[in-house]
């Protein structure tokens, strides 16, 4: 009894340590949902499949261990490509495309992080390529100053 106990932990610790080694991305429509029945900002990286700088990101600064933490601590982090006029999703009684939604934000340059508060109505964006300690302050000056809030 005792073996299965030590085994069940190590394997809790061990799910547990592999849900930090990478960000927990969602679509718009899982995070909206999220985040309404658990409030928390949302992280929206708006992309193109021929960015650099996007790719940059994903390979530098999204796998650091640090900004891992950080994002799947504070937000639901969505991947929304700007150009993608397939998948639908409907959001505040409208239906929008990835690159609909895009717009809507007024994303115009990529990659562009748009943060959302966690009433759904207020954002903020974060444009451009950032290494790791760079996107970490900018996030942490937004989480710390709440965003959309008139000081």
């Amino acid at each position: 009894m005792k073996q299965l106990l030590i085994i069940a932990l190590l394997l809790l610790t061990a799910n547990f340590a592999q849900a930090q080694d990478k960000i927990e991305w969602l679509k718009f429509e899982e995070a909206v949902a999220a985040s309404e029945a658990n409030p928390k900002m949302l992280l929206v990286d708006v992309y193109t499949d021929w960015c650099g700088w996007c790719k940059k990101m994903d390979k530098e600064t999204f796998t650091d261990p640090a900004v891992i933490k950080y994002i799947n601590e504070k937000f639901y982090a969505v991947k929304m490509d700007a150009e993608d006029n397939k998948r639908k999703f409907d959001f505040k009684g409208k239906s929008y495309t990835e690159a609909k939604m895009a717009a809507a934000m007024r994303v115009q340059s990529y990659p562009n992080f748009v943060i959302i508060d966690p009433t759904l109505k207020n954002i903020t964006q974060l444009p451009g390529y950032r290494q790791p300690a760079e996107f970490l302050n900018g996030l942490g000056q937004i989480v710390d100053n709440g965003i959309g809030a008139s000081k």
